[in-house]
């Protein structure tokens, strides 16, 4: 089988490359050829048995879409998109990638006649809005207060349509908040998150720019890549016309990660923090839910990490087997 993974030099999408091409097969299908496009070239090695191949590009040009998707994957990915900082600080640019380039993606496979591939599209739980219940469940309106879950809302009800039709088979994911994310920052406003403990755990200082009861929905990226491989394999039949499902997680606060990096890595990690306030990201935090009942997607396969401490220290293993 093939498959292409849109957003495949990125953090998740490289996890889920290094995976498919450490396993070499997807739903017990050998790959014979895995394709990863971005804006930059994704580093990911092949084998014997599987052509690994990096494309460059903008998904927003319906041409370079077209030519992915003339190679009939059989399972697409589609983790490409403004993260939510840039989305907010660029309107223009937030519905080009997220917006249009989904878009782009849906209709060139509806251009390719008697193709129907499997597309898990990763949303986010960005697409609910404020006021919000004690847990949120999949039932509950989508009515997001940002540009970046406005445009996943509409990527999710794309995503619905043309499953609906028979165009392909879609399932959306809303991807909790990763952490801990490895690697450098990057523009997403959730980003102090992962920086609170991986900068610390690297012995170097971190900002934090909300206050210590903020909490949040986190999972880590071991269960990133594990919900992406389920939705890529699973019986899609009883989802229905409701094709979008929260992920499972973990509702933490601040205080609570913070404590937790206490017991895994002692107060002189928890001494590097620095409290740096930022009306910005406060503001852009306070509309995002912080609990969630995933009982659907539980009741679907998908499973997440048990405690923050374990994603901790699973930060720390990935870390060292790194180096």
């Amino acid at each position: 089988m093939k498959v292409l993974i849109l957003g495949g030099a990125g953090m998740v999408g490289r996890n889920l490359a290094i995976r498919l091409a450490s396993d070499g097969t997807l739903g017990g299908q050998p790959i014979e050829a895995l394709t990863l496009f971005d804006v930059v070239a994704a580093d990911v090695q092949g084998s014997a048995h599987m052509r690994v191949s990096a494309v460059t590009g903008d998904i927003s040009d319906r041409a370079t879409v077209d030519r992915l998707v003339a190679d009939r994957p059989d399972a697409i990915f589609h983790l490409a998109a403004i993260v939510s900082g840039e989305a907010e600080a660029d309107f223009d640019k937030g519905y080009r990638i997220n917006l249009d380039g989904t878009r782009n993606l849906f209709e060139a496979i509806r251009a390719q006649d008697g193709y129907h591939p499997r597309v898990v599209y990763t949303s986010s739980i960005a697409v609910f809005g404020a006021p919000f219940p004690e847990a949120i469940g999949d039932e509950f309106i989508t009515a997001p207060m940002t540009s970046y879950g406005t445009q996943k809302m509409i990527g999710e009800l794309l995503l619905n349509d043309y499953s609906r039709r028979g165009i392909f088979d879609g399932i959306g994911i809303r991807l909790p908040t990763i952490a801990v994310r490895p690697g450098k920052p990057n523009k997403a406003a959730s980003g102090f998150f992962s920086g609170i403990i991986r900068e610390p755990l690297a012995g170097q200082d971190a900002v934090l720019p909300v206050d210590d009861d903020v909490r949040h929905w986190v999972a880590s990226p071991a269960s990133a890549t594990g919900f992406l491989l389920h939705a890529a394999t699973m019986d899609t039949a009883p989802l229905g016309a409701r094709r979008c499902l929260t992920m499972p997680g973990l509702s933490v606060t601040v205080g609570e990660m913070i404590a937790a990096l206490g017991e895994v890595a002692g107060p002189e990690a928890v001494a590097r923090i620095r409290r740096q306030p930022d009306p910005v990201i406060r503001g852009i935090v306070a509309g995002w839910p912080r609990n969630f009942d995933a009982a659907r997607a539980a009741g679907f396969g998908f499973a997440a990490d048990a405690s923050f401490q374990d994603i901790i220290r699973a930060h720390i293993r990935d870390s060292e087997a790194a180096q």
